[in-house]
């Protein structure tokens, strides 16, 4: 019972001290937050870690976490779901952005390279109830073009650049949310497709995260 109440007083004051105050004030994602439970979603042993404003190591690979709650939140938040979307998110990791997009969204592919952790988010979404997310072991670089068009897509982590292929998945009207860049500068990116053939981008707030695999790393040429 103790250990119960030590969560929801640290989901409480995550919600109040971390993501509130960096922008995130939609009260839908803010609710979700409180009813989808960030520590069912950390891997084993990390339950006191789940509500602290940090990254989290997750999986096999070098540099594969989870993200601090408050980017996660964000970034959901920048994404603007409606009931009937149809999402792609790249890069699973342990469910928790999947499960947070959900619950605002009719359906989410959420693809994912690490095969163990493929496996840990399908059953972390089961434990949390959650049935309109299909965790799928795949190179997310590409995306699912078979899949799509998609009304939404999440790549959660970090790229170079947002690869063509992927904007071309987007319905008319869709968006695309990444952190883009180079580290030390990286910065959110809200793209947004206006037409068959033409996007608008924002980059609202800054951001760095460790890179999602697969996406190639531009040429740096040396005088």
């Amino acid at each position: 019972m103790q250990a119960n109440l030590d969560l929801d007083k640290a989901r409480f004051n995550m919600i109040e001290q971390q993501v509130r105050p960096w922008e995130v004030l939609d009260a839908h994602v803010l609710e979700l937050l409180d009813t989808v439970h960030r520590d069912l979603f950390v891997p084993a042993g990390q339950q006191a870690l789940a509500y602290v404003d940090m990254e989290l190591p997750v999986g096999t690979g070098q540099g594969q976490v989870m993200l601090a709650p408050r980017v996660q939140a964000r970034m959901v938040q920048e994404l603007a779901l409606q009931p009937t979307d149809k999402v792609l998110e790249v890069g699973a990791g342990t469910g928790f952005t999947a499960a947070l997009m959900a619950q605002q969204a009719e359906q989410v592919l959420s693809l994912e390279t690490d095969a163990q952790l493929a496996e840990q988010a399908r059953a972390n979404l089961a434990r949390a109830n959650i049935h309109n997310v299909q965790v799928r072991q795949a190179d997310g670089s590409h995306g699912a073009a078979t899949d799509g068009p998609f009304d939404a897509i999440m790549l959660s982590g970090s790229v170079p650049e947002v690869p063509q292929s992927l904007l071309d998945q987007l319905k008319v009207g869709g968006r695309l949310v990444a952190i883009v860049g180079q580290e030390p500068i990286m910065r959110a990116t809200v793209i947004t497709r206006v037409s068959d053939h033409s996007w608008s981008t924002q980059q609202p707030w800054d951001a760095n995260a460790p890179r999602l695999t697969g996406f190639v790393e531009p040429t740096r040429f040396e005088f």
